[in-house]
């Protein structure tokens, strides 16, 4: 366990690779970008009990912290890359050596199997968002595909809850 423990640490120092390949210097690290998607996790997951929709909040925030741990052995990997060669195959067998008892619930975020697997996917790329607008405003550019993510939300189940939200990101990138 304190192996994987140490392993799992890398992540706090593994850069999101897409920002630098966009010129974002110091970019957050995948440790940072899997935080504020638990965190968002929690707040969606809690809104939408709020609404009555029958979310399992700790399985949602389970999935959410492990969704990213494949990367301490594959390192965040651009989608310029991902064209070579097959990421999902490369993360599973990863993920099976380092967390086997917990292969389900990544299996359940690649594939979106559940409800709560499909709510951390609409997390992780609000996220991204989130942090594209935050790198806009502190003067970094080139990061329009990364705006490519407001379509994938729009199209999400969650939208319908999630609106003003969605758009309200959006309407502070154009002001």
């Amino acid at each position: 366990m304190l192996d994987l423990i140490i392993e799992v640490g890398r992540l706090k120092t593994l850069p999101r690779t897409g920002w630098l390949l966009r010129g974002v210097s110091n970019p957050e690290s995948i440790a940072e970008h899997s935080f504020r998607v638990t965190f968002v996790t929690m707040l969606l997951a809690d809104e939408l009990k709020r609404r009555g929709i029958p979310v399992d909040v700790e399985r949602a925030l389970k999935i959410a912290i492990i969704h990213d741990v494949a990367e301490a052995r594959l390192t965040d990997i651009p989608l310029t890359a991902q064209a070579y060669f097959d990421k999902d195959v490369a993360e599973r067998r990863a993920f099976r050596e380092m967390l086997p008892d917990y292969l389900e619930l990544f299996e359940d975020y690649a594939e979106g199997r559940t409800l709560e697997g499909r709510l951390v996917k609409f997390a992780d790329k609000l996220e991204m968002l989130v942090q594209t607008y935050e790198y806009e405003r502190a003067g970094h550019r080139n990061l329009n595909e990364f705006w490519r993510a407001l379509d994938h939300l729009r199209r999400s189940e969650f939208y319908r809850y999630f609106r003003d939200l969605v758009e309200e990101l959006a309407r502070r990138r154009k002001v």
